[in-house]
């Protein structure tokens, strides 16, 4: 269903839901992949793999400590703008790792392939992000971090963010070894790829210029087949003169397959581009019918 049919209250319900299942995904990814291995990479959880070594507690109390600490924090430093919805996504990260540790406990890596299940350790957690990221929603811990130092001081956040980060990785050659402290390197780095990748990914949108001399059977099926919509000005052929008619629509990938093999089969001497876009602002996007 389009977002544009959906009542706020279903908006909510909708955005609480994606919440819950991206956190479960990345609670999943951390727990089954990320500890057993030993993979200090990525905010407190990468920070608990390590000190959970250090000091005998499990990386999932320690991590379920840092979060609510860190959103007691936030509650000082930020008040009500830490918000419900980084509340939410601390709370099931929190009881997301608490149920798999009594439920699914684990002596160690579920495979003998640490390059598969670094793969994994990465690909889970950049997944979840990519879905809070998308809806403008945080998973509490670090990400906390990131809104004090941007209300409260000049430092930038991705340095402060990654400083965090680095000091994690770099810990894990001491108490795991190279070995593990070169698999966290490369986390680190798939991480950072991964969740831009994604976040681009889950926003792509197909963008299309089509100049023709008919344009009416066109925008009668991006209306009313598409149920999108677009815009249509009159233009000139440089080089010939004879007015033309220029069409811009957006949309998605699988609609744009549509109305790409719509035009080549019923068109005819139609000039069509079509471009990526991962961010496209303001209103018009869609069409729907009352």
């Amino acid at each position: 269903m389009s977002d544009l049919k959906l009542s706020p209250r279903q908006m909510i319900i909708k955005e609480y839901l994606t919440i819950t299942v991206a956190v479960m995904i990345m609670s999943i990814g951390i727990y089954f992949f990320k500890f057993p291995n030993h993979f200090a990479f990525g905010g407190v959880s990468g920070l608990a793999t390590v000190l959970s070594a250090m000091t005998g507690m499990t990386a999932s109390t320690f991590t379920n400590i840092a979060n609510y600490a860190l959103l007691v924090v936030g509650f000082i430093f930020l008040g009500r703008s830490v918000g419900t919805k980084t509340v939410y996504a601390t709370v099931v990260m929190s009881a997301s790792l608490a149920l798999l540790e009594r439920s699914v406990p684990l002596d160690g890596p579920l495979t003998e392939e640490p390059l598969l299940e670094l793969i994994f350790a990465i690909a889970c957690p950049a997944v979840g992000s990519a879905m809070l990221f998308n809806i403008q929603a945080s998973s509490g811990g670090t990400d906390i971090i990131a809104m004090i130092l941007k209300k409260h001081t000049s430092i930038q956040i991705g340095t402060a963010l990654l400083f965090v980060d680095l000091a994690s990785v770099i810990l894990s050659f001491f108490v795991f070894g190279p070995s593990t402290g070169l698999y966290s390197v490369l986390g680190l780095v798939g991480k950072s790829l991964g969740i831009d990748t994604l976040i681009e990914s889950m926003n792509l949108s197909k963008c299309f210029t089509i100049i023709c001399d008919e344009p009416d059977e066109i925008c009668s099926f991006i209306i009313k087949d598409l149920r999108r919509s677009a815009t249509v000005y009159k233009a000139e052929g440089a080089f010939t003169h004879q007015p033309k008619t220029v069409i811009l629509a957006d949309m998605k990938p699988s609609q744009a397959v549509q109305l790409r093999n719509f035009i080549k089969q019923t068109q005819k001497g139609v000039f069509m581009q079509i471009t990526n876009s991962s961010e496209i602002i303001g209103r018009g996007r869609g069409f729907t019918q009352g």
